[in-house]
């Protein structure tokens, strides 16, 4: 067990944070919608009943697709692009898919490679591109997913305020909805850029998101 949680501690201190915000997001939620539902002559709902409501289901989602859209577009960029410098970069002439020795794929995998890294043809483009489309997929998932819940959150609120209510297409086609998508990409986009920059400079020893403290500046694709 102590093996276990050493060599997974990263992904287990996150899954732990996650699910500890995420209760604290729904208790803090719970509270706000029912002072609203209060504030409107509305019955006030347990925790429960809260949490399957597609207000909540909403505040997730929209969080989660920009997350992933983040991650998408990184891991889709990092491959052409590069910043010199930067941790979060390859090398400067490395830009592009790389060759199959430099990939360690087919006729050079090592004996260890993973199974699909060692064949041809469709199988190695999907293994090749595995992240990217598990990325997107989830992206495009969670992006549907609060455009469903958004849009029953709206018309709730169209019917608490005696409003028409609207039709999905209506609601993705709306101000209010790429308002509320767009100010979490923005955000997305400002994060993963200053990181990127950010990484040139500065330093956070014993860091694997860092360089070595006395790594020079113009170095380029180098994690302490």
């Amino acid at each position: 067990m102590r093996r276990l949680l050493k060599e997974n501690g990263l992904s287990l201190f996150f899954l732990a944070l996650f699910v500890v915000v995420l209760v604290l997001q729904a208790i803090a939620g719970h509270a706000a919608y029912n002072t609203e539902q209060l504030d409107h002559g509305a019955e006030a709902v347990s925790l429960a009943r809260y949490v399957t409501t597609s207000d909540f289901g909403n505040a997730v989602m929209e969080n989660w697709q920009s997350e992933y859209l983040q991650f998408s577009i990184f891991i889709l960029a990092t491959v052409w692009l590069v910043q010199k410098g930067s941790t979060e970069s390859k090398e400067l002439d490395m830009a592009g898919p790389e060759s199959d020795e430099d990939q360690a794929i087919g006729e050079h995998a090592p004996p260890n490679a993973p199974a699909w890294a060692k064949v041809a043809g469709i199988r190695l483009w999907l293994y090749s591109n595995s992240l990217l489309l598990v990325m997107g997929a989830i992206f495009f998932a969670s992006w549907f997913a609060q455009s469903v819940t958004g849009w029953s959150a709206y018309n709730d609120e169209q019917v608490l305020h005696r409003a028409a209510e609207v039709s999905w297409l209506g609601y993705v086609t709306g101000a209010e909805f790429w308002e509320a998508t767009l100010q979490n990409w923005q955000s997305e986009f400002l994060a993963v850029g200053t990181m990127a920059i950010f990484s040139v400079y500065l330093r956070q020893r014993g860091s694997g998101q860092s360089k070595p403290v006395g790594c020079p500046h113009d170095k380029t694709a180098v994690e302490g």
